[in-house]
């Protein structure tokens, strides 16, 4: 179910989301690239750097084609806050797999903007592994690292 009582775009925000699993789904890079904006920057949890939605689109491409060819993306929203009506920092978990649901093994950062025609894009992205051992050891070993809401497992 989803809320869409917190913010107006909150549901706008989330078919954007539904556009990328559907273009991932597809294997549609050029699909997945319309989907940020010209000027997009997109950074992989292996650290690679994309500038700009035809870039992302074609890099993504190459990757349906091969390495991701089949995948699916899972895309958890953990937190959304609108700095303003036409800008929203959105964190997630997410995941990519084969089959059904991938269990989220990513957070990733997401600034969206609302565009002239009125469409919800994003303008930045960044994607980093989520290391849960690491993140335990540090947690256990120095406790005010620990952000509010986080139980130790």
């Amino acid at each position: 179910m989803r809320r869409t009582d917190i913010h107006p775009a909150t549901e706008a925000i989330h078919a954007l989301l539904d556009r990328l699993a559907d273009s991932w789904a597809r294997g549609d890079g050029a699909g997945y690239g319309a989907c940020f904006t010209d000027d997009a920057s997109y950074v992989t949890y292996v650290g690679t750097h994309y500038r700009g939605a035809a870039e992302i689109g074609a890099a993504h491409q190459a990757l349906f084609d091969s390495f991701l060819k089949g995948t699916r993306l899972t895309v958890e929203v953990v937190e959304l806050r609108f700095l303003t009506d036409d800008v929203a920092v959105l964190v997630s978990r997410g995941a990519t797999g084969k089959g059904g649901r991938a269990k989220p093994d990513k957070v990733q950062t997401w600034t969206l903007v609302r565009t002239t025609d009125d469409r919800w894009r994003v303008a930045a992205f960044h994607n980093t592994r989520h290391q849960r051992l690491m993140e335990g050891i540090s947690f256990r070993l120095q406790p005010a690292t620990r952000p509010a809401g986080v139980r130790l497992t």
